[in-house]
């Protein structure tokens, strides 16, 4: 396979750190846009050398065309990533996640790359009874998050129906893994859970605990990036990434107890605005399109995050 190079928006973060380790492997080269907002240093520590990287925000229209100069596809994860940072600073939020979007879409489009693959979001299906979520499900964002998520997400595809730009657009549904960062106050439940018990501390579950998600163990997400960006028939579309299961937090947390060993109660607090009761993927649109495969399940993905936590720690 001839070597391509790559560029991976917010590739300092969880997700992107992921892909771009992906993409050395497999022998491409890679360059990194990140302003380390929520990105770090140590994720992409151990690559030093082997990619470029590119200080500064997607909302930063110069520097954007600059990272994107020369790119074969351009994976598209920077965004402000959180429901409640959102409610409180939607301006925020809208200047990172759709403005974002525009202007490596602009870049793109107009710089030779061939395709963008976005990453979005589940919350964009909103609080729809309906279960599993299948993409021709109507959109009902609950929050500025997911609204600035669904509109970069129609951005793609006029680029696509208007310019005849390929993009392809993923919603992720609830990732986890190693290096998600449990400290922010926007942190991601897994990372919650894991860290506290492991310090002593009772987790806490933000209402009674019975609200359900898909998660998804993030190396079925770099696969799922890693398709999308080669599937011939995908320009222009938008696809569930998850593993297409469903799990209580109580589950969740007694799963992550079982393992740890560990007998400690939750906290009960109220419930938070913007949140989703319950979700869960449709995965056959991936499935039949992408080729996509769930490559690791819940069980053993959070078997392996637990551990890397747990190495962590020591």
């Amino acid at each position: 396979m001839a070597k391509k190079l790559y560029l991976v928006t917010g590739g300092a973060g969880f997700i992107g750190s992921h892909i771009c380790e992906r993409l050395l492997r497999d022998g491409h080269g890679v360059r990194v846009l990140d302003d380390f907002s929520n990105g770090k240093e140590e994720n992409i520590e151990g690559l030093a050398g082997d990619i470029e990287v590119f200080r500064g925000s997607v909302v930063d229209r110069s520097l954007v065309a600059d990272a994107v100069k020369g790119t074969y596809v351009v994976f598209h994860e920077a965004a402000l990533g959180s429901v409640p940072r959102s409610v409180a600073d939607p301006l925020t939020t809208h200047e990172s996640n759709s403005t974002g979007t525009l202007n490596v879409l602009l870049a793109a489009r107009d710089l030779g790359t061939r395709r963008v693959v976005f990453a979005s979001s589940s919350s964009v299906y909103g609080e729809t009874p309906v279960l599993p979520k299948r993409e021709d499900m109507k959109p009902e964002p609950l929050s500025p998050y997911a609204l600035s998520k669904l509109s970069a997400e129609q951005y793609c595809g006029v680029f696509h129906r208007v310019y005849g730009f390929e993009t392809v657009a993923l919603r992720y549904f609830n990732i986890f893994g190693p290096r998600q960062d449990p400290e922010s106050q926007y942190a991601a439940v897994i990372p919650k859970f894991v860290t506290a018990i492991l310090s002593g501390r009772r987790p806490v579950i933000f209402g009674d605990g019975l609200q359900s998600r898909d998660f998804t163990y993030v190396d079925n997400v770099v696969e799922a990036n890693l398709l999308a960006s080669e599937a011939e028939s995908a320009a222009g579309k938008f696809f569930n990434v998850a593993c297409g299961g469903r799990y209580t937090l109580l589950d969740l947390l007694s799963k992550i107890k079982e393992t740890l060993g560990s007998d400690i109660k939750p906290v009960h607090e109220s419930p938070r605005p913007g949140d989703v009761r319950d979700s869960q993927a449709s995965i056959e649109a991936a499935q039949a399109i992408l080729r996509y495969k769930v490559s690791v399940d819940f069980d053993e993905g959070l078997r392996r995050t637990v551990e890397w936590y747990r190495d962590s720690a020591r």
